[in-house]
């Protein structure tokens, strides 16, 4: 227990805490210098100072040594188990807060003319994103700041308002993005008298006047991208003009364009970037080995348009580690092609990464450099950074050397080409490499996973369901892909290779981007464990939890009607993965030193750490530069924030390929199952069709409906009927909105005869005043 305050008398402050005795003290709370403070004091620092929230600037603000530091921590923890703070990057923040460094979208202007931001992502389940009001300075450190208007996109310092009305926050541009036309993506919807209007693809839209002489070539029921116009009155609806038409709103180009549209993703690379792309050389020998008859091969999908890895394994003949093996992965130099602060390159931080969806990438480089140059493509030299590893028998890694070579691919496989082969059903291609390539392969990966066994990473059993087109676009089916030893063998080669790229960076003391996943909060555990008592699985309060923590409690719920329910809490409980200069390690992969290095064609952050590596190693041209180790901070928060975007795109997109696929299917009975519980309704999956939908609580019927989050379920006051996480049910579907990808259903089940648990109820009813949800808003698949 911290002591309590005393009043200091008599002392002036400075503003931040510091008297004229030169005692550091909380900002007008008289808190000696050298005390822990109380709750409500560390509350409004941490959220007053955003960016000196971590446990060490709390320590060093309130002048906190030894004993004292303990306390401090132990406060934190009890805190973040309240839910009263929440972990952002390396800062502690208020939760719905935003961190330090934020991407912001400027939407609008406020009465005063100043300019207002939004985040770029935000989280649906957390409500309405905050509004930032943004401060621009004509200096910034010595330096013009760069200037901001509206519909940019800004990298921004946050800090709390100071002011009791307007925004929360305020902001400060640190670097200008995007600047973004004035262009809005919407369907056309003719008028009479030869006009039309602009229908809205969001729920944030507004419905737009388009005059006959700005309709151009858009017909009914086209997805249209309009201006709008300068003449547009204060009353009424905004008047807009028609400047490209993109196609029917049906097509597959349509549902894939509103994605990049609305979610800002940069999709038409600029002349000067091109024009860089097509003038590249192929690279030289300088500061290169000759590994071209290294027979390394590419194992990746059958539709794979660029290879960026390529692997090759070999017993080990030192005497010194009987029976281990020898692992080269080596990985498409694009750091050679791609120079800091080039054309090439401020585009590619501009995109962050390749987005995929079902009928088109959007790559982060041009296909002159991604498909051809850094390919590495079956039979052609192509430049490499590759790293050689040594195992031991038991799977442990002896040691590692990173090299900059040249390199020609052997072969070029697909994951079930490869896997056919070892399973006795060679091709003609893969025949002559069973015994010299693919089987010292196989074997590698089985002294590897005896030392992935033993670290027992997070194995959440949720399966990648793929959607698969016909030629015109539409749906044809949802497949769940099969989990081949192929991928699992690519997936553990990379993994290592990733920990050698961060091990040897810090060896190096060379400032890097991690890839980084923290623990879950003990708020987030919390819940876990109310819900897993309620099922008889028991989960230690308050303990430090591991990724095998996590694997015991998997175990005991499989094969048991829980298993779906289990797996789904489990991943709701984990903490999104994010690239950050600063170290936590990866929680989900049970690793200290984690960075990504594997994926420099498709994620800037690997481009970052192969730049790293030429540069503290001495391999040549293409290395890091000060300026970027001087804004790795700054790269890591746009690139987590891109990643997120992209994550957002692809989900909306399948959400609107399957909204349009069930159409037609409006008053059809499906079996469903139960997939998320809210005081607003239930989200219903379709596994078949890889969907969701909602059935909002005021259509499940007369009873009062009350929300028991231990259990996660809907629960009649009166009958005590149900309906619970997990739940196999059969719905009807009574409404499908392809621009939104939203499914309403009907419930036909009538429910089950609910467990009476000890915790109290919230209360739902059949109505509430709540939004009801989107579908397709729960908690997309994190990635590693």
């Amino acid at each position: 227990m911290s002591k309590a305050p005393r009043q200091r008398q008599g002392s002036a402050s400075d503003g931040f805490g510091r008297t004229g005795r030169g005692k550091r003290v909380s900002e007008g709370e008289g808190i000696i210098h050298g005390e822990v403070p109380p709750r409500e004091v560390l509350l409004k620092f941490i959220a007053d100072h955003p960016q000196q929230a971590s446990k060490r600037e709390i320590a060093k603000a309130f002048g906190l040594k030894g004993e004292n530091r303990v306390v401090l921590k132990a406060l934190l923890k009890e805190l973040e188990a309240d839910g009263m703070v929440q972990k952002s990057r390396k800062s502690l923040t208020r939760p719905g807060g935003l961190p330090p460094v934020t991407v912001l979208d400027i939407t609008t202007r406020d009465k005063d003319g100043e300019l207002i931001g939004r985040p770029a992502e935000w989280p649906e389940d957390q409500g309405a994103a905050p509004a930032v009001l943004i401060r621009q300075s004509s200096q910034d450190r010595g330096k013009k700041a760069p200037a901001a208007g509206l519909g940019d996109r800004i990298l921004a310092k946050i800090f709390p308002s100071k002011e009791s009305s307007g925004p929360a926050y305020t902001a400060r541009v640190v670097k200008l993005i995007d600047r973004r036309q004035n262009a809005l993506l919407g369907v056309f919807k003719e008028t009479a008298g030869g006009g039309g209007r602009l229908m809205p693809i969001d729920r944030r839209g507004e419905e737009m006047v388009i005059d006959p002489d700005g309709v151009g070539d858009a017909k009914d029921g086209d997805l249209i991208e309009v201006e709008t116009s300068r003449n547009s009155g204060r009353y009424g609806l905004t008047r807009a003009k028609v400047l490209s038409v993109i196609g029917s709103v049906a097509s597959e180009k349509a549902i894939s364009m509103i994605a990049i549209h609305s979610h800002g993703i940069p999709h038409i690379f600029p002349s000067n970037v091109l024009a860089e792309a097509d003038a590249a050389k192929a690279a030289s020998m300088s500061h290169r080995e000759d590994w071209r008859d290294l027979p390394l091969i590419t194992i990746d999908p059958a539709d794979a348009k660029d290879h960026d890895d390529a692997v090759y394994a070999e017993p080990d003949t030192s005497p010194d580690n009987p029976d281990g093996v020898i692992v080269t992965v080596a990985i498409a130099d694009v750091s050679w092609y791609v120079r800091s602060g080039s054309p090439l390159d401020r585009e590619a931080l501009k995109r962050g990464n390749s987005v995929y969806f079902p009928d088109r990438v959007v790559p982060m480089l041009p296909e002159r450099i991604s498909n051809d140059l850094c390919s590495l493509k079956e039979g052609v030299d192509r430049p490499a950074l590759a790293v050689r590893m040594i195992f031991s028998k038991e799977g442990r890694k002896a040691g590692h050397t990173f090299h900059r070579i040249m390199m020609k691919s052997a072969a070029k496989l697909s994951y079930s080409q490869a896997q056919a082969a070892i399973d006795g059903r060679p091709d003609d291609k893969t025949g002559p490499l069973l015994e010299p390539v693919l089987k010292p392969l196989w074997h590698a990966y089985a002294v590897m996973k005896r030392g992935r066994d033993r670290r027992q990473p997070l194995e959440l059993d949720m399966p990648e369901r793929k959607i698969q087109l016909r030629p015109d676009g539409t749906v044809d089916k949802v497949v769940i892909p099969e989990r081949l030893d192929a991928h699992k063998l690519i997936e553990e080669m990379m993994i290592q290779a990733n920990v050698a790229a961060a091990e040897t960076l810090e060896k190096k003391k060379q400032p890097l981007v991690y890839r980084v996943h923290d623990a879950p909060t003990l708020s987030k555990q919390e819940v876990l464990r109310e819900f897993l008592g309620t099922i008889g699985i028991s989960m230690a309060k308050g303990a430090a939890m591991r990724a095998n923590s996590f694997n015991g409690i998997l175990a005991r719920a499989l094969d048991t009607p829980h298993q779906i329910m289990v797996n789904e809490m489990v991943l709701r409980s984990q903490s999104q993965a994010i690239y950050s200069p600063e170290n936590i390690g990866h929680f989900g992969l049970n690793l200290m030193k984690y960075a990504h290095f594997t994926s420099p064609i498709r994620r800037y952050a690997d481009l970052i750490v192969h730049r790293a590596l030429v540069g503290s190693l001495g391999l040549g041209e293409g290395g890091i530069t000060p300026q970027e180790e001087a804004t790795l901070d700054d790269i890591a928060a746009e690139i987590s924030t891109f990643e997120r975007r992209a994550m957002a795109a692809e989900r909306d997109t399948i959400n609107r390929l399957i909204a349009h696929h069930l159409s037609e299917r409006v008053g059809e009975e499906f079996e469903g199952r139960v997939s998320g519980v809210t005081k607003a309704g239930l989200f219903v999956a379709l596994p078949q069709f890889g969907a969701d939908g909602f059935v909002p609580i005021s259509t499940l019927g007369i009873d009062y409906f009350l929300y028991d989050e231990a259990h996660q379920a809907l629960t009649g006051e009166k009958t005590g009927l149900g309906y619970q996480l997990g739940d196999t049910v059969q719905v009807r579907l009574a409404e499908a909105v392809p621009l939104a990808g939203a499914l309403r259903f009907d419930m036909l089940s009538p429910g089950r005869k609910m467990p009476v648990g000890s915790r109290s109820f919230h209360k739902a009813g059949r109505r509430t005043s709540r939004p009801a949800a989107k579908p397709g808003t729960r908690p997309p698949r994190r990635r590693r």
